[in-house]
């Protein structure tokens, strides 16, 4: 029991509106005797302006007393659509035929015999409210004593708690609450339920869009009086509630709604299709989003003026399929189900603006990339997915972001043709392309020395490998939605598409992810804006000659690399010639390679300190083939050294593996051990399998020719070259691998293993074309190159 009410001293802001009250009412009937002209004198001479102020404060709360005075009358009178306990009239309505959700009514029967309180809750016209009157009219029989309906939500507008519990006062005949102050409203609940204690009474309150609502009437009585609840998913969090959460029909039950709709049509069309087994009916459905109000509406209309199921169909895809760019025309079609769609009329203008622009994205995005997307502050963004979670519009993905439901995804496609023009929605791509780009570029900047650095030791926001394998997903989504265009990406959105695909091939580059690099690379090809600008199809050349490098395969390389350098500028082909003589030094044209390669080097920009240590780094591997050593040690060394002072790690793991071989060469041996365990500690903190293999093998061939004695560690260094080639095409670095693996295991004494590796790396090399290799591998079987053994 609550102990007994204290009487409350009249609060200051009452006296104050009683004061100002009785002042208003003698000023109006002093100024109702005057006329016009002296009124205004009064107003200015006599009264004065204060008096002219509580003039106006004591009217203004006149009106607002009587009104609030009429608002209470309403309710305790029972004018609010809500019939009185002693009505003869139904309080509980009987719902309308409804076709599908099979055995949830059920359920909910069965939740209200053992619990106090249940709530029905799911996102908003989804059927929570059918749900909760069916059941509660399933139950008729388990509460003789009264079943009684309240609408939390009457002609639009959410009640409030007290009026709330003024109804159920008057449908109940309890004392309603003075006022909205919690212990008036707690006393009324407390003698609300005094009155239904100990009866069979079930209190159905349907459309609870807060828990404040109801919080007030919870826990009901702890015997037979039950409490249904019809509502959004917050309920759920309420204590001493039961949830029972009511998702979207399944397909089946929403091609029955859309059939049982078109059936109950004043308009027969015997020769119409039967719905049910329609297959476009099913796509319909899912067009929807499978939700009941438009699935309805969409089934009468279509049975109401004979419109072909495929029609439909076609109408809907295209509004949901059509590009951002394009417009994709106006349907009836459209406008019906968006006109149906109560759920999304009920959110906040900021709300549905985000939820149709994140549409334009068919993976997930965390909430900068949102942020931009909308051009809103980050906290507004947080505000308004709160408000997408609780009507359940978008989910989560894991590294906080969020995207729309895959249910409803074509459904907001739609509301995004309908509600957007189309310069609205290039203006949002842009902003989508233009943000992931700039983020892109910044995180590839950083590749090259967050590969020195450990990455288990790093932040995810301060790791650009993190990065991009959060969002590698929605990066290659926007990039390759262009492919296959039949015309051009918006103007606005173009430059910083490029920009975007440059900086993708870059990270997958440095993951060695090819396939996909690949992809991006032929997309870039693919579109028409390629063919508008030969720079961009050069740049997709050049791209593609190095991803056939690194598969070893030079002639396709040599192929793509010219095209590169025919389309290019002269700025841009510093670059692709590089590449080429690479590519050309790989086939054994080393007069060619070199030319290309001093034309590299002298179109190199002065500022462009990383571009001209790859060329310096590709024309002393170059002299180092024509067995020019001095030029060649000292083209690797400032390679080298210019590499170390940028920070790039893989450039100065590559240079230190070329003057392994050009210090071996010079029979400067300590100088190549030191080299080659350089080139090996770089490579341990970059992820570069396939030079780190080189280096690998250029270590166990030097050890091998200058201390036999440590052909064990040689053995070793070659064992784990071979380990990172194995699954990859073969090629000349594998044969040359095995060849001097088997110089290895005949050093050690094991003469038939030896045979083994020189009999595989003599049919490697023959079908790579690496013939002085071949050459050795055959020597080695014929017994002549088996070199001096040591024990090990």
């Amino acid at each position: 029991m609550r102990p007994p009410r204290r009487s409350r001293r009249p609060r200051p802001l009452s006296v104050l509106l009683a004061a100002g009250g009785m002042a208003g009412a003698a000023i109006s009937a002093v100024l109702g005797n005057v006329t016009g002209n002296l009124l205004s004198e009064l107003s200015v001479t006599a009264l004065g302006s204060a008096s002219l102020g509580l003039a106006v404060i004591g009217v203004a709360a006149s009106f607002l007393v009587e009104w609030r005075r009429h608002q209470r009358e309403q309710l305790l009178t029972g004018d609010d659509g809500v019939a009185p306990a002693t009505s003869s009239a139904p309080t509980l309505p009987w719902p309308a035929g409804f076709t599908g959700r099979r055995g949830q009514a059920e359920a909910v029967v069965a939740m209200l015999a053992p619990e106090h309180a249940v709530a029905v809750v799911g996102r908003r016209a989804v059927g929570t409210s059918w749900c909760a009157v069916q059941a509660a009219n399933l139950s008729r029989a388990d509460f003789p004593d009264g079943q009684y309906y309240l609408d939390l939500r009457r002609g639009g507008r959410a009640r409030s708690p007290q009026e709330v519990l003024i109804a159920l006062a008057r449908i109940v005949g309890t004392a309603a609450p003075r006022s909205g102050r919690p212990d008036d409203l707690a006393d009324a609940a407390d003698e609300l339920r005094g009155q239904l204690d100990g009866r069979k009474v079930l209190l159905v309150l349907d459309n609870v869009d807060s828990p404040a609502q109801v919080r007030p009437l919870l826990p009901p009585t702890a015997r037979t009086c039950r409490l249904l609840l019809a509502g959004t998913g917050r309920l759920a969090a309420l204590d001493g509630v039961v949830a029972y959460w009511l998702a979207e029909p399944d397909v089946d039950d929403a091609v029955e709604m859309f059939a049982d709709a078109g059936a109950a049509t004043a308009v027969a069309r015997p020769r119409r299709p039967d719905p049910r087994t329609d297959p476009a009916v099913r796509a319909i459905v899912e067009s929807c989003g499978r939700q009941p109000r438009a699935v309805t509406e969409l089934g009468r209309r279509t049975a109401q003026h004979g419109w072909r199921h495929a029609d439909v169909l076609h109408a809907l895809r295209r509004a949901a399929d059509t590009p951002p760019h394009q417009r994709a025309g106006v349907s009836p079609v459209t406008g019906l189900v968006i006109a149906r769609d109560t759920a999304y009329h009920a959110l906040t203008r900021e709300a549905r603006r985000l939820w149709r622009l994140l549409s334009l994205s068919p993976v997930p995005l965390d909430r900068a990339t949102i942020a931009a997307l909308a051009r809103r502050r980050p906290y507004r963004i947080a505000a308004l997915l709160d408000e997408l979670a609780d009507a359940a519009f978008v989910v989560g993905a894991p590294g906080d972001r969020y995207e729309v439901r895959p249910l409803l995804a074509p459904y907001a496609r739609i509301h995004l043709r309908e509600a957007e023009p189309v310069h609205r929605r290039v203006s949002a791509q842009a902003r989508l392309t233009r943000h992931l780009a700039s983020r892109a570029e910044q995180h590839v900047a950083g590749l090259a020395v967050a590969g020195a650095l450990d990455r288990d030791h790093r932040l995810p926001d301060d790791d650009p490998y993190g990065w991009f394998d959060l969002h590698q997903e929605l990066l290659l989504a926007v990039v390759k939605v262009p492919a296959g265009a039949v015309e051009t990406l918006p103007r606005r959105v173009r430059g910083w598409w490029f920009r975007l695909a440059v900086a993708l091939c870059g990270w997958l580059a440095h993951a060695e992810r090819l396939d996909e690099w690949e992809d991006v690379c032929r997309t870039v090809l693919a579109n028409p804006t390629a063919q508008d600008r030969p720079e961009i199809a050069g740049w997709a050349h050049n791209e593609l000659g190095v991803l056939r490098r690194r598969r070893h395969d030079p002639y396709g390389a040599v192929a793509a690399l010219s095209l590169a350098v025919a389309g290019r500028g002269r700025r841009g082909t510093a670059q692709a010639r590089m590449n080429l003589g690479l590519a050309l030094l790989d086939l054994g044209r080393t007069e060619e390679a070199v030319e290309h390669l001093e034309l590299s080097r002298r179109h190199r920009a002065g500022a462009d300190r990383a571009g001209q240590a790859l060329s310096d780094l590709g024309l002393g591997a170059a002299r180092l083939a024509r067995c020019e050593l001095e030029s060649a040690h000292d083209l690797l060394v400032r390679a080298a050294n210019t590499f170390r002072s940028l920070g790039d790690s893989r450039g100065y793991a590559a240079a230190l593996t070329n003057l392994v071989l050009v210090h071996s060469a010079m029979g400067e041996h300590l100088d190549a051990a030191q080299a080659w365990r350089a080139a090996l500690r770089e490579y341990e903190s970059v992820g570069d399998p396939t030079n780190r293999a080189a280096a690998l093998l250029n270590a166990g061939a030097t050890l091998l020719g200058t201390a036999p004695g440590k052909a064990r560690q040689a053995y070793t260094l070659l064992s784990e070259s071979r380990r990172l080639r194995e699954g990859g095409r073969p090629d000349a670095g594998l044969g040359r691998t095995l060849l001097h693996l088997g110089d290895a295991a005949a050093a050690l004494g094991d003469d038939d293993e030896a045979r083994r590796h020189w009999a595989d790396a003599a049919v490697i090399c023959e079908a790579a074309g690496d013939d002085d290799a071949r050459q050795a591998a055959d020597a080695g079987l014929n017994g002549d190159r088996f070199p001096q053994r040591h024990p090990g």
